[in-house]
């Protein structure tokens, strides 16, 4: 290959850059033509930028002789190796100057005249310049350029904060933009003792990437450049060389900024003193920078110097506090990361792309006349179209703020923008278009990504072979309660060793019409009457309600309670009694099958209060008639996570949700971290079926905290359960506390966190993800094969879930109940990041296929059982017998 070698950091040098003439000879022994195109001298922090006003100029680099070592690598003189002064002009002052460092090679003000030199090309310009210089200017004699490499950069360019301000990636983007394939490499060291053994293998592993990339690169035009990072470690090359996304981090509060006196120094010592505090601060974890904030008098200023000080401690903090995958996780482990780009900036707001902006009247009337409005019916789609026909016409209406740009955001990453037009839904003026109606071409792929209510299912039908759709028509034998219950009833009947058994709670599904009637409806609950009997009998809950645990585990923790005696030996034999009756108790938590956001849960130990919840319900609703027969949509974000009481819950519960019910064990103790103040949480999961059927889990989980410490459901009345100790689902939390706050964000920012940065042991955490695989997998299957009549996926479907785990103080994780249409709301905008990636991984397994293969067949996106590059790890793939392109019927 022709290969086009840029950076930012200027020719070889001991003080700012050390590793390009190494990478060079590498690439060299290679076999590749390498030409070098680099800034005269340090162009650090500058990004993508050129300069203007200016004219260009170039100098003449001659690098040492293949015999001597490569340049930049040492920090002492060596003449062994006299300077390359074949220049045909007398030496100048620079000439004289760069003679005093033979050891880097030699820089001229004029080229060559002895054929087969080699010979670099310095610039007065920026690593961008570099590239158009490099590209169109010089080197055309040795054939078109094939890639652009820009680097190795002196330093790490992982998450944003460092990429955004990077010469060595603006030099890739600038190569990018001129429709060339671009690397972006850069070496994180980790000390500033440049071992030269280290380097080369360093080099070594560079080539081999960069060599690989471009075998493998995408034909697709989804990828435009690389940025790869290479940790400078002796054992790099036992590390691996992952696929990663770049981490999203921001700078702390204060300046990057130091305020000095006096003169600035020059720019090579400026650079090497950032260079020693990047170091610093990797291996003493402490920055550079300064707030800088003196006090100045009013109306005046105080004459100041300021030096560029980034305080790279905010860097680093950032990658520790961020789970696992990304590009700073990956070389702080040891590892390279590879993190593909596209040319451009990120996008927000992409609902809105193709809409008109109706400007309204003016707040002020200083600039004149007010211009009058648009009538609201006026409002007009711009039709987003590209050149040429597009593969795919997409109607994406997610119908939630949250998630729409989220989506759009994904399609716009990783679908050219030639192969799809969106579409727009119909005004609320004309809701009796059809979908069939906006597609302008009878035999044209059609994608939906819509509410449940809002697919078109009845076009979809018609058109196997050419829709995709994100939801499967019938899948309530897992997202209404009563049927999850049966299913699982049913496939571990069948299947006695399976996961199911020891991972989900036996169920008592009953249905009740009237209060009145309760009795009845238990009979064929064995289970359950026998319990609440045993409990009634143990006296430990009864009329009074005081106490009760769970009598499940002979290891469960006894929550303390002030015994009420008289005396210290009182005290302690009402303490004893009390422990062997909260053993003898087994709390039982109800659902109502078809309620959603916690609505009705309750928790009971005995017949008697399990009434009275059904009494208080008849008496709320005697005025409602609602019909039981609703959407099949489910959101349902309420499982054990939602465990409440009477106490604090004011929701209303509908008739209709008063029909089908399901009991189960309360899961007591759960597991508690002390480091959360012993808050119970539940761990969300996002899963995507696609097709008939993979299931894939999204790795980066979250874990949602309820407001107050927990507390076993029987150290208190049973009227005075504090609900806050039990809800763990974000839309349900009532304390003082919480409910004062008008900030959403940061309720969700103190009850939601990403379950991978909990402080759990390494093999506790990956032992909860693998169980929850399994579970997962297992349940999904269970469904697609014992409740054909519940759950049919279809082969040009899709559809994402959310699956309740709660953990219990064992290590063991219990589904709770799985929603779809999951509230992804509640991840908070500080994890947008989870959502966000999560349907990057939706869109490239599930729409990607879809949309670039020419027949739309092969919806189903290959996975990982080990975990996909996006996080989207497959843990069941099932043939149902069902093949892309056949009919369905509704």
């Amino acid at each position: 290959m022709h290969i086009l070698v840029v950076n930012d950091d200027g020719p070889p040098s001991p003080h700012s850059s050390p590793y390009v003439h190494s990478l060079v000879r590498e690439l060299q022994s290679h076999g590749h033509i390498v030409s070098v195109c680099l800034p005269h001298t340090q162009r650090s922090w500058i990004g993508k930028a050129h300069m203007i006003g200016q004219t260009v100029k170039p100098l003449y680099y001659r690098p040492p002789p293949p015999s001597a070592p490569a340049a930049g690598l040492s920090h002492d003189d060596d003449d062994r190796h006299p300077p390359l002064n074949t220049s045909t002009q007398p030496a100048t002052a620079q000439d004289t100057a760069a003679a005093a460092e033979p050891r880097h090679g030699t820089t001229h003000s004029r080229p060559s005249t002895r054929p087969g030199t080699e010979e670099w090309i310095l610039v007065d310009g920026t690593p961008a310049s570099c590239v158009q210089i490099g590209l169109y200017h010089f080197f055309r004699d040795r054939g078109p350029v094939d890639l652009v490499v820009s680097g190795p950069n002196y330093g790490r360019n992982t998450t944003a904060v460092f990429a955004l301000s990077s010469g060595t990636l603006g030099g890739a983007l600038e190569a990018a933009v001129c429709r060339h394939r671009a690397i972006a490499l850069s070496y994180a060291f980790f000390s500033r003792n440049h071992d030269t053994v280290i380097i080369g293998k360093a080099s070594r592993r560079s080539v081999s990437v960069i060599e690989a990339l471009v075998r493998e690169w995408p034909r697709d035009g989804s990828v435009d450049l690389y940025s790869v990072n290479v940790p400078l470690l002796e054992n790099l090359e036992e590390g691996k060389v992952l696929y990663t996304g770049m981490l999203q981090n921001y700078w702390g509060l204060g300046s990057c900024f130091t305020e000095v006196d006096g003169s600035v120094d020059g720019e090579e010592e400026d650079e090497e003193r950032i260079r020693k505090e990047e170091g610093a601060a990797e291996e003493a974890g402490e920055g550079g920078g300064s707030d800088g904030d003196a006090q100045s008098k009013p109306a005046c200023h105080t004459h100041k110097h300021f030096k560029w000080s980034p305080r790279f401690t905010d860097v680093y903090q950032s990658v520790d506090e961020a789970p696992p995958g990304n590009d700073g996780w990956a070389v702080k482990e040891g590892h390279t990361s590879v993190t593909p780009l596209k040319a451009n900036f990120f996008q927000a707001a992409m609902q809105m792309h193709g809409k008109e902006l109706q400007l309204g009247p003016s707040r002020s009337s200083t600039f004149g006349a007010v211009p009058k409005s648009s009538k609201p019916d006026e409002a007009t789609s711009v039709a987003i179209r590209e050149t040429g026909k597009p593969q795919v016409y997409a109607l994406i209406e997610y119908a939630d703020d949250y998630v729409q740009p989220l989506i759009m955001s994904a399609l716009k990453s990783l679908l050219p923008p030639e192969s799809y037009t969106l579409l727009k839904l119909p005004s609320a003026s004309s809701p009796d278009i059809s979908l069939a109606e906006l597609v302008p071409e009878v035999n044209a792929k059609v994608l939906q990504i819509m509410p449940y209510e809002s697919i078109d299912f009845d076009y979809a039908a018609a058109h196997p072979g050419t829709s995709l759709i994100n939801s499967y028509v019938i899948r309530k034998a897992l997202i209404r309660k009563h049927f999850l219950s049966a299913t699982v009833e049913n496939w571990v009947a069948k299947h006695p060793s399976s996961v199911l058994k020891t991972h989900v709670k036996r169920s008592e599904a009953f249905e009740v019409d009237y209060a009145e009637f309760l009795d009845d409806a238990l009979v064929e609950a064995f289970d359950l009457r026998e319990s609440l009997e045993r409990n009634a009998s143990a006296g430990c809950a009864g009329d009074d309600g005081n106490d009760g645990s769970d009598g499940n585990d002979a290891e469960t923790e006894i929550v303390a309670e002030q015994a009420d005696g008289t005396s210290p030996v009182a005290d302690a034999a009402a303490g004893s009694r009390k422990e062997k009756r909260e053993d003898a108790t087994e709390w039982w938590i109800l659902k109502p099958s078809m309620s959603d956001r916690g609505q009705g849960i309750r928790l009971f130990s005995t017949m008697e209060q399990l009434q009275e919840i059904f009494d208080g319900w008849e008496v709320e609703s005697d005025e409602e008639e609602e019909d039981d027969d609703n959407s099949e949509r489910a959101d349902g974000d309420d499982s054990q996570d939602g465990s409440a009481n009477t106490k604090t819950d004011n929701q209303p519960i509908m008739t209709s949700h008063l029909r089908h019910f399901v009991a189960q064990p309360y899961i007591h103790p759960p597991l508690l971290l002390p480091e959360r103040n012993n808050h119970k949480f539940h761990i969300r999961v996002y899963v995507l079926c696609v097709g008939s059927l993979k299931v894939y889990v999204y790795r980066d989980m979250l874990a949602l905290f309820a407001a107050k410490p927990y507390q076993a459901p029987g150290v208190s009345d049973l009227d005075d359960i504090d609900l806050d100790a039990h809800l763990t689902n974000t839309c349900l939390q009532t304390s003082q506390d919480t409910a004062s706050s008008s900030n959403t964000d940061v309720l969700a920012r103190d009850l939601v966190h990403r379950f991978w940065s909990l402080p759990l042991a390494q093999d506790q955490a990956a032992s909860i993800f693998s169980q929850i695989c399994d579970v997962t997998g297992e349940l999904f299957e269970a469904a697609a094969r014992g409740m054909t009549i519940h759950f049919q996926p279809l082969p040009h479907a899709f559809e994402v879930y959310g699956l309740d785990f709660l953990v219990d103080a064992k290590g063991i994780a219990w589904l709770l109940e799985v929603n779809a249409f999951p509230d992804f709301k509640q991840t908070g905008e500080g994890l947008t990041g989870v959502v966000g990636g999560f349907w990057e991984g939706v869109v490239r397994t599930g729409v990607v296929p879809f949309a670039m293969n020419s027949d739309g067949e092969g919806v189903a996106g290959e996975g990982k059982e080990d975990g996909g590059d996006d996080g989207m790890v497959l843990v069941r793939e099932v043939d149902l017998g069902r093949r892309w392109g056949e009919r369905f019927t509704l």
